[in-house]
């Protein structure tokens, strides 16, 4: 059959994350693939307490009715409360708005600023579902240099003169794929730099709560003074990936257009949900859950990294990040990862390659490895199998 689909989605590719899940789907298959927080430490017994209690409470058909688009205003205001953990004072209704998961955040955003055509500087590499996002607007990524010490500001300056970018996208807390988080006088700089140009920037900071070593840095947000800087909180890495509920804070001017643009959307996040986020971080849960979690990533995390150093070939350079849930692994350059994606299934492991985070897909020697949704034993024994994989690839 023949159907005349629109030119933004007709060439559009199926996020590489999602491929990989039907791939894997397999029990046998060890997967650090995925970004799922450890199914032990997800707050159950939490979350079934305050459904319950909600349901059986006089505001039960009102959360069951349709909402603000704005979003569940108890959950508003625990939120603007929630934020000030990363520095971010002063806010208010106006400037807060509910999401379905973090990533329609950067959708909102895109709906919001971009036309076919226009610029979007992204950390290289970057996550790769806003690579896909930016494709669907027919958007064009830039990729920013990022080494050891993180994002290159002179290379972000020189691309904002170059370019003329609409936005910015950065992941600056434990990078999601790299694990690197940057410092505060770069946040400062680059909040700085945004105010100088008048460029947009979102800021995604899905993972900051999941620190195991080390001291927070305040978000970029924090630095803002001028408005161009939107902070996105999701709390599907903190309480649960299945409620889909996160929050974005900024400007009143670009709020007011995000949630216009969510009323075509979805109408509003799932009231229910924000209700179990709002009474959650209202009785006190998030830092006893997070005392819960925080050393069992760690412990994940320290055996993954003591496994690469045990199992993989001296000539590989990899991240060793103070929190978040991934590690990035760059090869040889001759390293093909995407080729050998099959070979390493064949040894019951997968990973994701690395190209998929690069805004050109051209870089083929990396690998992005999620360490918390496997046991210490399926470490042990993936990072062998992947690791003999790659010496016997690996030329003496």
């Amino acid at each position: 059959m023949e159907f005349r689909f629109s030119d933004r989605i007709k060439d559009l590719t199926a996020n590489a994350i999602r491929e990989i899940f039907k791939l894997v789907a397999q029990p046998d298959i060890i997967s650090f693939a995925g970004g799922l927080p450890a199914n032990e430490g997800l707050p159950l017994k939490q979350v079934k307490e305050i459904a319950d209690e909600l349901l059986s409470s006089d505001k039960a058909l009102k959360i069951l009715q349709y909402g603000a688009t704005e979003g569940y205003p108890p959950l508003l205001e625990s939120g603007l409360e929630y934020i000030k953990r990363a520095g971010i004072y002063n806010q208010g209704f106006e400037n807060i708005i509910a999401i379905s998961g973090g990533q329609q955040g950067i959708d909102l955003m895109c709906k919001a600023f971009l036309n076919k055509g226009d610029c979007v500087l992204v950390e290289e590499p970057t996550y790769l579902a806003v690579l896909h996002i930016l494709k669907t607007y027919e958007a064009v990524p830039i990729g920013v240099k990022s080494g050891d010490e993180g994002l290159d500001l002179a290379d972000l300056e020189e691309k904002i003169k170059k370019h003329n970018p609409k936005m910015l996208y950065l992941v600056p807390t434990f990078s999601n794929p790299t694990g690197k988080t940057i410092e505060a006088g770069k946040r400062k700089a680059i909040a700085e730099l945004c105010a100088k140009y008048k460029l947009v920037l979102l800021e995604d900071d899905p993972y900051c709560e999941l620190r195991y070593d080390g001291e927070r840095v305040p978000s970029i947000k924090s630095f803002d003074k001028e408005g161009y800087v939107l902070y996105n909180i999701s709390f599907s890495k903190t309480i649960s990936p299945g409620l889909r509920t996160a929050l974005i804070v900024g400007h009143k001017d670009i709020i007011r257009k995000l949630t216009l643009g969510k009323q075509a959307t979805d109408v509003h996040t799932s009231t229910l949900s924000q209700a179990i986020v709002d009474t959650y971080l209202r009785k006190g849960y998030m830092d006893p859950h997070l005392e819960k979690v925080i050393p069992l990533y760690k412990a994940k995390k320290d055996a993954m990294l003591a496994k690469i150093e045990e199992y993989f070939p001296s000539q590989i350079r990899y991240t060793k990040p103070e929190g978040g849930l991934f590690i990035w692994v760059e090869l040889p350059s001759y390293i093909n990862t995407k080729e050998i994606f099959i070979e390493a299934v064949q040894q019951k492991v997968a990973y994701v390659s690395g190209e998929s985070f690069f805004p050109e897909g051209d870089v083929f020697n990396t690998l992005r490895l999620n360490f918390s949704n496997a046991t210490l034993e399926q470490i042990d024994t993936g990072m062998k199998g992947l690791g003999d994989l790659l010496k016997n690839k690996i030329k003496e």
